[in-house]
């Protein structure tokens, strides 16, 4: 079983990305849903998450803010590392352990480890290859600020506290190149599953 890590900034396209491997049928491992679980209404993570960044990152109801977290966590580099202090520990665990079930059945013949700070977090050690999914700043400043409603200077705090495009380059397998419209970067996945993939074919 080959584990592939699949990362990009933010406003990369790696959602996209992941999607198309999902339609696929390829096994994805998806940290942020990992970390959405951990935080669930009423989970003692949340309530640590509370604890530390205070009770605006609630909801009435109880429930996780997460845009409300994010615009704090990710205010400075300080607050960001209390955010994976609590929650990536506990998400790299259950990472580990879903690989584990899989390496055991041996019924993939690749599986997606998504996650976008897959640097940062040293989740990259899990994989035997990472995919970069990459476009220029600006084109994923624009993006981001469409897709969330947020303003270009939160979207360059957010930027500033992610590990720096060029050494991530540095560090990936293969790039993606995503400055060109969805069908360019279909055709550019589907030629990397054509290169990794060894029993595709067969599918």
């Amino acid at each position: 079983m080959k584990v592939i890590g699949l990362t990009g900034g933010i406003g990369s396209g790696k959602s996209t990305v992941s999607e198309f491997l999902r339609q696929k049928g390829y096994c994805i491992i998806d940290a942020d849903q990992i970390a959405h679980t951990i935080t669930e209404k009423g989970s003692p993570v949340l309530r640590q998450l509370a604890d530390v960044f205070g009770s605006e990152i609630l909801f009435d109801d109880g429930s996780l803010n997460r845009k409300k977290l994010a615009a704090i966590a990710f205010s400075d580099r300080q607050r960001k590392q209390q955010l994976e202090d609590i929650t990536t520990r506990r998400v790299l665990e259950i990472i580990e352990e879903k690989l584990a079930i899989h390496l055991k059945n041996d019924s993939e013949r690749i599986v997606f480890l998504d996650a976008p700070l897959l640097f940062e977090t040293g989740a990259d050690a899990l994989t035997d290859v990472v995919w970069l999914v990459d476009a220029e700043q600006e084109l994923r400043i624009c993006r981001t600020m469409e897709r969330d409603g947020v303003s270009r200077e939160d979207v360059l705090r957010r930027i500033a506290n992610q590990l720096p495009d060029a050494k991530k380059r540095i560090r990936a397998g293969e790039i993606i190149d995503n400055g060109k419209g969805k069908e360019d970067l279909y055709r550019r996945v589907e030629g990397l599953l054509e290169k990794y993939d060894q029993g595709k074919q067969g599918k």
